[in-house]
């Protein structure tokens, strides 16, 4: 068994402003694909400049940050959150929903590109690639505030978690960030080096991405309000992640037809 690093999740505390790693993952996160996307700027397109790809990045974050909250709070704990509204504002405590995220890049994506001239999938196979350093990001924040852990287990590097209760658990939050992470940024880095169809990188990080999260969702406590949704088994992210996985395959059968057809 491992030991859980105390790591006291305020990061900076200057009395009335307390700075927390949670949310300075997510400066981690943003500020990682503003630098790569500067990388591939050109290549995307040339005409485009760093003041334009902030903009993008901008408008992505926003669509992150409150489709993150406005997600958890409709598909985790929509009573908690009618119950205290003002709760939704408090994101240092956590919460945030992945799929609500991705709604709300989406959304953001879709409003940037009419005011840019670009499609849809256009921006969003150039932004995908980006994605998992934001959740590898995210992952580590949840791993410091030491929550959405995993569950009990015998295995050699199992933690016991603060608020966790005594025995092992997995440490899914670092299996997340190893998956969701690494292994995708590595999967869609390499694989967007070469032109792609159109709509290929999009439906590649909607099949990893939900393989991922729905393996990992075995070893990983759901959330207590929710519980298992059937057969003691399903979780609310599992079956988030269905239409994801179909739909990626989806979105890749259909840019390799038009590719072969064009």
């Amino acid at each position: 068994m491992l030991s859980y690093p105390q790591i006291n999740p305020v990061a900076l505390d200057l009395g009335v402003i307390k700075i927390h790693w949670y949310g300075l993952m997510y400066l981690v996160g943003i500020g990682g694909a503003w630098l790569l996307a500067s990388r591939r700027l050109k290549d995307f397109d040339p005409t485009w400049s760093k003041e334009k790809l902030s903009d993008l990045v901008f408008w992505v974050a926003m669509g992150v940050i409150l489709g993150g909250r406005l997600g958890y709070a409709l598909f985790y704990d929509l009573s908690a959150y009618l119950a205290e509204p003002l709760k939704i504002l408090r994101v240092w405590e956590g919460g945030m929903s992945f799929h609500g995220g991705l709604i709300g890049v989406m959304l953001a994506t879709w409003l940037f590109g009419r005011r840019n001239g670009k499609s849809f999938f256009q921006l969003m196979d150039f932004i995908a690639p980006l994605v998992p350093i934001g959740l590898g990001a995210g992952r580590i924040g949840n791993f410091i505030n030491a929550e959405l852990w995993g569950k009990v287990t015998d295995v050699p590097w199992a933690m016991v978690f603060p608020n966790g209760g005594p025995d092992p658990r997995h440490p899914s939050q670092l299996y997340q960030f190893a998956l969701e992470g690494v292994a995708l940024f590595v999967i869609l880095w390499l694989y967007s080096r070469k032109p792609r169809p159109t709509m290929a990188v999009s439906g590649l990080f909607a099949i990893c991405y939900g393989i991922f999260r729905f393996i990992v969702e075995f070893v990983r406590v759901p959330d207590a309000q929710l519980g298992y949704l059937a057969w003691n088994w399903l979780t609310m992210g599992q079956v988030l992640c269905l239409p994801m996985i179909l739909g990626g395959i989806g979105l890749m059968v259909w840019a390799y037809r038009r590719q072969a057809a064009a």
